[in-house]
């Protein structure tokens, strides 16, 4: 089946909502949510950038005209901000598929307002809390789904990250990338597992775009020394990737096709860098449930929420 899956297959999503996180214009999460307005779904688009909301929704309804959209403003890396979101997030009513796709890659350190270094806070400990705060929505949708971005860069990560994340310790971008990454994949096994276990109606999936031709080097980068390199990156990146439009199709897939929860998806092609999407594997430390168990407690504390009970 998912040899040759094309966004044709994403199927009639009309009744169905859709939350997409960082749908920032020509991005992936632009390209998937369009693809889900097109397909007829209801899509929010949140972000922390009203302007850059509103470009977004402008595009989408270009392409897609009397597309139901609507907006959420939330900074996945302030916990207050997200919070804020939750509570925002309840005249959405029922949620059936959230796209948790904002990150941030390689960025200079910085603490943010939780103490919590930035790239683990905006790549996992937001979209951890936000997920939680939705849970109620997921599940009165009766057929929630929860797609997670990770990468290739999981690969490269030596250890899960479980130490104390207020903790400050020598940095280096890469390695705390790579750590954020193999989170969003511990979260997504260990969200997956706790929700059979609570019998609730929603199942969690995770995805990768291979090499994909966008910004995320340079998020939140613009202007600085670090900027200017990360866009040098960024147009090597661009010369031998995919597009923007195709690194969405593993999301996508993991959004809308009959997959079971716990399922990870991503380019077909070698090195699974692009190609359409199919079933991928992962590496032993992302399949560890002891890992998967420890940063889900360590997350429950720092975010201040403990959810769903296990069974």
């Amino acid at each position: 089946m998912s040899a040759g899956w094309t966004p044709a297959d994403v199927g009639d999503q009309t009744g169905r909502s859709a939350l997409v996180t960082g749908p920032t214009l020509g991005g992936l999460g632009f390209h998937t949510a369009l693809e889900l307005a097109r397909h007829g779904a209801r899509v929010t688009l949140a972000g922390r950038t009203p302007a850059k909301l509103d470009a977004a929704a402008e595009a989408i309804t270009a392409e897609v005209p009397g597309a139901a959209l609507d907006t959420l403003l939330v900074d996945l890396s302030d916990l207050e901000s997200v919070r804020a979101a939750g509570r925002d997030a309840a005249r959405l009513g029922p949620i059936h598929i959230l796209v948790n796709n904002a990150g941030i890659m390689a960025s200079p350190y910085r603490r943010t307002p939780d103490g919590l270094e930035s790239q683990m806070a905006t790549n996992h400990f937001g979209p951890f809390l936000l997920t939680g705060l939705l849970l109620d929505q997921l599940t009165a949708s009766g057929d929630g789904r929860v797609v997670t971005l990770s990468s290739q860069m999981h690969r490269l990560a030596r250890s899960a990250p479980l130490a104390d994340p207020h903790a400050r310790r020598r940095h280096s971008r890469w390695r705390v990338y790579a750590q954020t990454k193999l989170a969003n994949l511990l979260f997504t096994f260990e969200l997956d597992r706790r929700l059979r276990r609570a019998a609730l109606p929603v199942t969690a999936l995770a995805a990768h775009p291979g090499l994909a031709g966008t910004h995320l080097a340079v998020n939140g980068q613009l202007g600085t020394t670090q900027g200017r390199r990360a866009a040098i990156l960024d147009a090597a990146v661009k010369a031998v990737s995919q597009s923007a439009e195709a690194g969405a199709w593993p999301t996508l897939m993991a959004a809308t096709a009959d997959l079971p929860g716990g399922t990870y998806v991503g380019p077909g092609g070698p090195g699974q860098a692009s190609g359409p999407p199919q079933v991928v594997d992962t590496t032993a430390l992302a399949r560890d449930e002891m890992a998967q168990r420890r940063l889900w407690e360590t997350s429950e504390e720092t975010v201040g929420l403990a959810w769903p009970a296990r069974g």
